[in-house]
């Protein structure tokens, strides 16, 4: 990639779905909402038909369209790749472009499994790439908020953390099967399990040991052509300790009836405590100890202007920031992370221990015992 701080810098986004009009939508938005120093051009996407990547392309405002993946990455105008294509093609386009020493960000998980996951944070390192995994929930300004209190020790010493990934998606037995339902990567564990462990990470630090318990409560669903297997976890209950010493419990479902984006936290200290919850994104709960007895309770924080990353987007305490607001705070991280050439959380490394915590809860679900997440 060209020396430079400021100054345009040409993006290949690979993956037309979901999350590749969430990077496409951010990418567009960037440099207005933050006036980043370097300025995006879009320059390539690349989906699995020519017809479909023209499409999207016009779509998302990218100049061309690619059906194969490595002539992105070896595009000259491409000096940065975004990967949100499906988990089982992460490692191939990360490895194949960190060897063109371009920059990348990709989605999570980071690999599909944690031997794939070393690889890619090894072959990050070897490169001196900027490289970054993308967990957007963290950082709404409600959730940055909440690593500031604890981490200024506002609610002392942490004794317990409680967190959750919960959706509703496959609650229904009678929905048929989907990729959602083939392939290890694609169950609760490979799909919601890492944004809370990320976000244990971020406010409760490294763990150190866990029990947990993975079940596939609905193990078949009906298709057209008869009854096929879920070959897939549909829950998990994992209770830990962190190195600190604190104690923890997570929940992940996608068959959580009720609850559309149960991404939430609760975390107790010596002096106070947090609660937060995804479905209320723009506010987060705080409880102080010191206040006097007759005051005490849970104070509802609005995030507005004065908390970070939220005035870029909005001016009005109260009014809100949303799901495609985090993917642009992302997007500004990315490209402040290639104009320092100083890694931004989290990195691929980052990404890879979230796997090792999701590998160490296999093994012990596998052999119904306490593992330490050193052993994996």
């Amino acid at each position: 990639m060209t020396d430079k701080t400021r100054g345009t810098i040409g993006i290949g986004l690979i993956g037309g779905g979901y999350m590749g009009k969430a990077h496409s939508v951010a990418m567009n938005a960037v440099a207005a909402v933050f006036d980043t120093r370097l300025r995006p051009s879009l320059e390539m996407l690349c989906t699995t038909t020519a017809v479909g990547a023209a499409d999207k392309a016009r779509q998302f405002g990218f100049a061309r369209a690619a059906s194969d993946w490595r002539v992105l990455v070896h595009d000259p105008k491409v000096e940065a790749v975004i990967i949100a294509s499906p988990q089982h093609t992460h490692c191939e386009i990360a490895l194949a472009a960190f060897a063109a020493g371009k920059p990348v960000f990709c989605e999570k998980p980071l690999g599909i499994s944690l031997a794939e996951s070393r690889v890619m944070a090894a072959a990050a390192a070897k490169s001196h790439c900027t490289n970054m995994t993308g967990f957007n929930y963290i950082r709404t300004p409600a959730s940055q908020l909440a690593r500031e209190i604890v981490a200024a020790g506002e609610i002392g010493e942490m004794t317990y953390f409680r967190g959750e990934h919960t959706e509703d998606f496959l609650a229904d037995p009678a929905l048929p099967p989907t990729w959602r339902t083939k392939a290890l990567a694609n169950g609760s564990m490979g799909d919601l399990a890492p944004h809370i462990i990320n976000a244990a990470h971020a406010l409760a630090g490294p763990f150190d040991e866990l029990i947990a318990d993975i079940a596939t409560v609905h193990k078949t669903r009906l298709a057209p052509s008869g009854p096929e297997p879920v070959t897939n976890d549909d829950h998990a209950n994992i209770m830990c300790r962190f190195q600190s010493g604190c104690m923890g419990a997570l929940y992940v479902s996608r068959i959580a009836t009720g609850r559309k984006m149960g991404y939430v936290y609760e975390i107790f200290g010596t002096k106070g405590a947090i609660r937060f919850d995804q479905e209320d994104q723009n506010a987060l709960w705080l409880y102080k100890g010191d206040a006097r007895p007759d005051r005490q309770g849970f104070t509802k924080i609005l995030t507005g202007p004065l908390h970070k990353d939220y005035q870029p987007f909005c001016l009005g305490p109260g009014h809100g920031t949303g799901y495609q607001d985090q993917i642009i705070i992302e997007a500004r991280d990315f490209l402040e992370a290639i104009a320092t050439k100083q890694n931004i959380w989290p990195t691929f490394h980052d990404g890879l221990l979230v796997n090792q915590v999701i590998e160490a809860a296999r093994l012990s679900n596998a052999e119904r015992r306490w593992v330490s997440v050193s052993e994996v």
